[in-house]
């Protein structure tokens, strides 16, 4: 168990080894849900997409030719694979 100090402004500073626990890099946002008895659960705020933010998702890189459901399929795991190892 990690014991977190509060300061006088009411601050918590959660040290390196939980935030990499918790998947957490400078500059995302974390998410805190209070529950009964006085507990919390903590955890790494995820960007929640849409269906409309994929759209033009493939527009310049097909020079033109049709894909399959296949290859766009294919494209939309390697983009989902990029965008998660860029936050590493």
């Amino acid at each position: 168990m990690t014991t977190l100090t509060v300061t006088a402004r009411g601050q918590v500073t959660f040290r390196k080894d939980v935030l990499q626990h918790l998947g957490i890099r400078p500059g995302e946002k974390i998410e805190l849900d209070l529950l009964p008895d006085g507990r919390a659960e903590l955890k790494a705020a995820r960007a929640k997409g849409s269906f409309r933010e994929l759209y033009g998702f493939l527009k310049g890189k097909t020079n033109g030719r049709v894909l399959s459901i296949e290859e766009i399929n294919e494209a939309i795991a390697e983009a989902g694979a990029a965008a998660g190892s860029s936050k590493e």
